[in-house]
């Protein structure tokens, strides 16, 4: 019996131009799929109404540089309040920031803010090297102090977060434990409460949101 070249199990060499156009409809696929995917990413964003405004302010950051509101606007961030002296919560509200901090090395358009509530003790040295205990990058996570009647007044009227300090007994200040997530136009947008189940992932999802939103030109409020 004599062999024959021809094995029904291999296909026949398509001609070299066969190839060419085989390549380009691939690649247009790929491209036409890439969009749809960048699209669809685009408006997975959560459309949830502003709850509020954060007023202007002015304040002083732990390298003594001065900071408005109009220097974070444009970018997503994360706000809460703190102290040095704090012997209850503040630490783990830092440990919390410190934790997202990491997960957003990459994340350009983000900041994270500590505003103390105990300004008169906590002057730029003093929460650069609270700040230092949490390994915070001064380029991401910024922390503010400022005259004492501007803090209160930014704090309770502007954020509606609770505050009563007591300067003889730090011990007994009362302060808001809550994270707020601000948009890129300065709007209130998430509030978390630090005992929040998985409050970490709760608040990588907001920022993501936040920053998965159509760009919008930031304006003072």
């Amino acid at each position: 019996m004599s062999k024959t070249s021809y094995d029904p199990g291999i296909p026949k060499r398509l001609p070299f131009t066969a190839w060419v156009v085989a390549f380009l409809v691939a690649i247009s696929l790929i491209a036409g799929a890439s969009r749809l995917f960048r699209g669809s990413e685009r408006r997975s964003y959560d459309k949830s109404p502003a709850i509020g405004t954060v007023p202007e302010f002015h304040f002083v950051t732990q390298d003594g540089k001065a900071l408005a509101l109009q220097d974070l606007l444009g970018k997503v961030w994360v706000i809460d309040f703190i102290f040095s002296r704090c012997p209850g919560p503040c630490p783990v509200m830092s440990s919390r920031l410190a934790e997202i901090s990491k997960e957003l090395k990459k994340a350009k358009d983000v900041r994270l803010v500590s505003l103390s509530i105990d300004p008169e003790h906590d002057t730029p040295d003093v929460l650069r090297e609270y700040a230092g205990h949490f390994g915070a990058d001064p380029e991401r996570w910024i922390f503010l102090t400022g005259p004492k009647e501007q803090v209160q007044e930014f704090t309770t009227k502007g954020m509606l977060q609770a505050l009563s300090s007591d300067t003889k007994d730090p011990a007994n200040t009362v302060h808001s434990t809550r994270f707020l997530v601000i948009d890129r136009r300065g709007k209130i947008r998430v509030i978390r409460k630090l005992d929040e189940p998985e409050l970490v992932q709760k608040l990588l999802i907001d920022i993501g949101n936040l920053l998965r939103e159509p760009d919008i030109k930031p304006s003072a409020p």
